[in-house]
């Protein structure tokens, strides 16, 4: 055999002998999958549960959507109807902005309202269901806003129809916003639906 050919079927050799797939020792234990978001609580949270006054329901952010936790407002016996919408419009704000508790982050919730906002009555001209807020609703994020809005509408502080007035700190008019569908599953790409709330 001549050197050549001796050397191309070495080669050859060589490139068939790589083609097989060989054990290695490199460690690829990479843990377990990692495990789904669940958004829903494995049990009821006792934490939320500790404190006792008025059940509520918010809505919190789990992955691209809304869902409701329960939570608990507090409102004083005896306090007149108006009264009584503004602190629980109050309690449902403080409750939407309070960290998720560590059950609820292992579920996958979190929420994007931030603390320090506060609740004040209607001014003259607004319907008498409105909400002002301290922070200007169209400068909230569009997470927040539904939040907020679908929170809202589903609550003591609303009339129950599925919509919220609301206006912010300045001399704007109040619009009436909307939870809908596509809002509670899109919350990031749909803002609830709203219009100028003057005259109704």
């Amino acid at each position: 055999m001549s050197g050549a050919r001796l050397g191309a079927v070495s080669v050859l050799a060589l490139l068939l002998a790589g083609c097989g797939i060989r054990a290695t020792e490199v460690p690829t234990n990479f843990g377990p999958a990692p495990s789904r978001v669940r958004c829903s609580l494995a049990e009821p949270d006792v934490s939320t549960q500790a404190a006792r006054g008025l059940p509520v329901q918010v809505f919190l952010l789990c992955g691209s959507s809304l869902v409701t936790v329960d939570r608990t407002v507090r409102v004083p016996d005896g306090a007149a109807d108006s009264e009584r919408r503004m602190l629980v419009a109050q309690g449902l704000l403080d409750q939407l902005a309070e960290p998720p508790s560590p059950a609820e982050k292992e579920a996958g919730y979190s929420t994007d309202v931030r603390g320090g906002i506060t609740v004040g009555r209607p001014r003259p001209g607004d319907p008498e269901d409105t909400l002002r807020l301290s922070m200007a609703p169209d400068s909230l994020t569009s997470y927040a806003l539904a939040q907020i809005v679908c929170t809202f509408s589903d609550s003591a502080a609303a009339e129950g129809d599925g919509s919220v007035v609301l206006g912010g700190p300045g001399a704007d008019s109040a619009r009436r916003y909307e939870c809908t569908d596509e809002v509670r599953a899109r919350p990031g790409s749909k803002e609830p639906p709203s219009k100028d709330a003057a005259g109704e």
